[in-house]
């Protein structure tokens, strides 16, 4: 009986890993785009947080320190949205498997 129990988690641990692996596979491809300023500046960002590009108005050039306030806005936002997908991503390539909570996942 022990055996089955062991057996039936080796195998739900190896399913959980294989559904990380393509979960990781899946936020590096994504690419999610933070705003400030309705647009004029714009951080695209992948799930795993490496910034792709980033967007700068023409008009949102002329006051250097508000500027300098609008990247770190678009930047903030990109990452916020980056965490939510990655640990929607990762919620999901472990379920089934009882974690602690507030147990966290490396990606």
């Amino acid at each position: 009986m022990m055996k089955g129990n062991i057996a039936g988690l080796m195998k739900q641990a190896q399913q959980m890993q294989e559904n990380m692996k393509r979960a990781q596979a899946e936020l590096e491809a994504l690419e999610v785009v933070g705003q400030a300023a309705s647009g004029s500046i714009k951080v695209t960002m992948t799930g795993k947080h490496v910034v792709k590009r980033v967007e700068i108005s023409e008009t949102a050039m002329d006051d250097r320190e508000m500027l300098e306030d609008l990247l770190v806005t678009a930047y903030a936002d990109a990452y916020r949205q980056a965490e939510e997908v990655s640990n929607k991503k990762m919620s999901g390539a472990t379920a089934g498997m009882p974690m602690p909570p507030g147990f966290k996942l490396p990606f």
